[in-house]
């Protein structure tokens, strides 16, 4: 399994579309083969990033989303936000997971 963790900086004025946008989303990554699940991760502190976490059975399935016309189609879609909402590039982080304390419980019960 891995994790990816893409960093968006977003000036304040616009966080609030920022939410919107992905609380109105459209789902195309949910029927995506070997797709987890998708958490977005709101700042507590003033200047730090979102964090759009998502899991994935591997890094191939990853890459096949990145790559695949739905990815397309769900980063192309209108409301998305001006440059001015971003205060610095976005910062894109893969990671495996060597543990699973949530994977733990569920096989244990």
């Amino acid at each position: 399994m891995v994790s990816v963790a893409n960093r968006i900086y977003i000036h304040p004025d616009y966080a609030a579309n920022f939410e919107e946008r992905f609380r109105n989303r459209a789902h195309l990554v949910d029927g995506m083969p070997g797709f987890i699940s998708n958490k977005v991760l709101r700042p507590t502190k003033s200047g730090d990033p979102y964090v759009v976490l998502t899991l994935w059975e591997s890094r191939e399935d990853f890459k096949n989303w990145v790559n695949s016309e739905e990815f397309q189609k769900g980063h192309s879609r209108s409301g998305t936000l001006p440059k001015e909402a971003f205060t610095e590039p976005s910062h894109l982080e893969i990671h495996e997971v060597f543990l699973d304390t949530e994977r733990e419980h569920a096989d244990a019960v």
